[in-house]
């Protein structure tokens, strides 16, 4: 009888947690057909007035100190903090007039004016099409992340990248966007969204490995070895020792983990997933029980990789024969109490 393997559906998922954010559909006709201003000519034209000279506490252009604060938020925040207004900045500047993507191309100038070094935007806050991760992570992350160059986790590195991601990928998302040692905010790129940083970071993580589309998951009432509780997928996975052991042997690897000796192990894997985001939930703390009905056996899994995904696993012994029941009991942050999943396995 052939063991159950289940492989987890949530990386190929992850393709889907780049979203668009839709646009406005009402667009009025003199807007559509106008040509928006660079950067410098929106400077001179409106922020300028208070910009030049630091009016009203304004940060004033060329003073790389106050602009560096600033330009650590990124250009998401300075934009936004613009479009609302902030202090003594009304709204849009004072000008109802200046588009989006104007502000943005202008904040860029007076951040370059400064001391910076950012890419003047060629599209808006929200573009309309979010740029592959293969692409952002050739262009500009792979200067440090193929070599390791400053300490940056190898493209690839799994075991360099699964401590970053213990804490779950907001954290590193958001480390991303604020620059973290020597790698600038937002990788040196002010207009790389949010989602294309999370995109880049699975790339790398994946090896390279670009997320694919896939077929919707499961449902439980089809997969046996699937719940949704909570808003948490879970998957259970199951994977003999001795079979472990020979893809190790087979592909010569000296980074072989410590794998118990003997018959009727198995390794109990499960893998998480934000049910609505589909994003890989790496941050959880996963206790996981295994009953007959007479004993029980009972670890805390440890966070792994395992094809390309992130996920949690331990060894448990089965007798052949036996039926199981197999219990994850999953505390999350940001979910209250402890989510339970329940399954059955019976070892060949």
């Amino acid at each position: 009888m052939k063991t159950p393997v289940r492989s987890m559906p949530h990386v190929a998922a992850l393709s889907e947690f780049v979203l668009l954010i839709a646009l406005s559909t009402f667009i009025p006709q003199a807007q559509a057909q106008r040509t928006e201003r660079q950067g410098k000519d929106v400077v001179d034209a409106v922020c300028g007035a208070c910009h030049l000279q630091g009016k009203d506490n304004a940060p004033r252009i060329g003073d790389a100190r106050a602009w560096s604060a600033r330009a650590s938020k990124g250009l998401t925040a300075l934009t936004d903090n613009a479009l609302k207004g902030i202090r003594n900045m009304p709204a849009h500047g004072g000008n109802a007039g200046v588009s989006d993507i104007e502000i943005e191309r202008a904040i860029t100038y007076m951040v370059n004016q400064s001391g910076g070094h950012w890419i003047e935007p060629l599209g808006g806050a929200t573009p309309a099409l979010v740029r592959s991760s293969e692409a952002i992570v050739r262009t500009q992350c792979a200067t440090c992340h193929s070599s390791g160059r400053d300490g940056a986790p190898k493209i690839g590195d799994q075991a360099a990248w699964i401590p970053r991601l213990k804490r779950g990928l907001a954290p590193l998302v958001a480390s991303a966007v604020h620059g973290h040692g020597a790698m600038p905010s937002r990788g040196g790129l002010p207009d790389l969204s949010d989602a294309e940083i999370r995109g880049a970071i699975v790339y790398m993580f994946n090896g390279g490995v670009p997320p694919v589309a896939s077929a919707e998951p499961a449902t439980t009432a089809t997969d046996p070895h699937h719940r949704v509780v909570s808003r948490t997928d879970i998957y259970l996975g199951l994977m003999r020792a001795e079979s472990m052991r020979a893809a190790y042997d087979n592909a010569r690897s000296t980074d072989k983990p410590n794998i118990p000796a003997g018959k009727g192990y198995y390794h109990v894997n499960i893998s998480l997933a934000d049910s609505k985001s589909h994003v890989p939930v790496t941050d959880a703390e996963v206790k996981v029980q295994v009953s007959d009905g007479m004993t029980s056996e009972t670890h805390t899994l440890g966070l792994l990789a395992a094809s390309n995904t992130v996920s949690y696993g331990g060894f448990y012994r089965f007798s052949g024969g036996t039926a199981y029941n197999i219990t994850a009991q999953i505390r999350r942050p940001g979910v209250p109490g402890t989510i339970e999943a329940k399954f059955d396995f019976k070892a060949p």
